[in-house]
């Protein structure tokens, strides 16, 4: 079982390392799924629930796949939202192991709605583990069952979701957010910490379409 899930570690990781770019690839895709997220019939529900929002973190594409073991990676990128401006970006890895009834292999599209500072933090520090060392939730809304939880339930982080591909179980519990150093360096164009990227005013041009489908979203 260990050497099987070691494969599914290893196949994931290929599947995503073929799949991922530098940090303005990590932008355009983030923004054409949230473009998608505004399209979505009950959008105008989700967007209300985003307005309380402290900051948007968003994973265009995280792959999952196991077969009774198995992994996940995704890369993403967080802005904060304060007084109606936005504030960022910071680039983010996001994956591990996950155990459970899950086969196949799955691309995953996630919008995690950060609606406190403490959830912000977990974007900060080298390695934080979600549901671990902060509080994670369906968003009220939800897109999928993998948590069932209560839209009262004191959740630091709450995530909204479109999936392709075939996978039974999908779950954010035990997976882990490392800083991206690589794509904070790309973007900013100097080595820079993520607790810095975060105040810097969002006006560059090239996240200015991704500011754009973000507030065209929450205009819903």
């Amino acid at each position: 079982m260990k050497k099987l899930a070691l494969l599914v570690l290893i196949i994931t990781a290929f599947t995503a390392s073929a799949a991922f770019g530098d940090a303005n690839s990590v932008i355009e895709s983030a923004t054409a799924m949230v473009n998608e997220l505004a399209s979505e019939p009950d959008a105008s529900d989700m967007a209300e629930s985003l307005k309380s929002s402290y900051a948007i973190a968003l994973i265009p594409s995280m792959f999952k796949a196991g077969f009774g073991f198995g992994g996940s990676y995704g890369e993403g990128l967080i802005l904060v939202r304060k007084d109606g401006k936005w504030y960022g970006p910071s680039f983010y890895n996001i994956g591990g192991p996950s155990v459970g009834f899950q086969i196949g292999i799955e691309s995953v599209s996630l919008l995690l709605s950060v609606v406190n500072e403490r959830g912000v933090r977990a974007f900060l520090n080298s390695k934080t583990k979600l549901g671990g060392d902060v509080a994670i939730a369906a968003g009220p809304v939800g897109r999928r069952a993998e948590a069932a939880t209560d839209a009262q339930a004191k959740a630091s982080i709450y995530s909204y979701s479109i999936s392709k591909g075939l996978f039974a179980g999908l779950s954010l519990e035990g997976s882990v957010i490392s800083i991206s150093v690589k794509h904070n360096s790309q973007y900013w164009g100097n080595r820079i910490t993520a607790s810095e990227a975060i105040t810097k005013p969002a006006t560059d041009k090239r996240i200015q379409p991704l500011i754009k489908a973000l507030n065209n979203l929450m205009s819903k």
